[in-house]
């Protein structure tokens, strides 16, 4: 609800209740431990790309939401299979 005071000569707002501001705070969680996934296959580019963005770069935990267990063993799948060519290394537009 908006109340517009037009006593004064500048054009102000005034709230009659705050603003609400929507603060949505998803709690991360690691896939691989709720999948229950013990082996990063390295063989499978599909699952990789997920973790990869645009450039082929590699994504942070902050946002995958990896445990750090789990982001040492997508980090060595991912170079594993940029070595054997099923990733590229370098891309534009890769997804």
């Amino acid at each position: 609800m908006i109340e517009i005071n037009t006593t004064k000569s500048s054009d102000e707002l005034r709230f009659l209740s705050p603003p609400k501001v929507e603060t949505s705070t998803k709690k991360k969680y690691c896939r691989f431990k709720k999948m229950k996934i013990k082996y990063v296959d390295y063989k499978d580019p599909d699952f990789l790309m997920r973790f990869l963005n645009e450039q082929g770069k590699l994504l942070p935990r902050r946002i995958t939401g990896n445990s750090l267990k789990f982001q040492r063993k997508v980090a060595q799948a991912v170079k594993r299979a940029r070595q054997l060519a099923l990733l590229p290394y370098v891309s534009d537009l890769l997804k």
